[in-house]
């Protein structure tokens, strides 16, 4: 179920903006300073951060791997069963 939450247009300086609450910013896993794009759709403006999910994710596992910086953290932990070895097909 989508978060409702009611708020004003208010003037700041020369233009006018609205205050988004922390909880909103919090769901979407936006900072105070995050940039976004906005964006008019018929009647609707929609705010779009301008950065892409994820961005980065692949350049820094290639770093990690190379400084072998990748392994598991729980490696020791985690065991097969007998399952893991009879029936499931690697």
């Amino acid at each position: 179920m989508p978060t409702v939450v009611k708020t004003r247009i208010i003037q700041i300086g020369n233009s006018q903006g609205v205050r988004i609450p922390k909880l909103l910013l919090e769901q979407v896993h936006w900072d105070e300073d995050e940039e976004v794009m906005l964006e008019l759709q018929s009647d609707q403006i929609v705010l779009r951060p301008t950065h892409e999910a994820r961005q980065g994710w692949e350049a820094a596992f290639k770093t990690m791997s190379e400084r072998g910086d990748d392994e598991m953290l729980d490696g020791d932990v985690v065991s097969t069963t007998s399952w893991d070895e009879e029936a499931w097909t690697w």
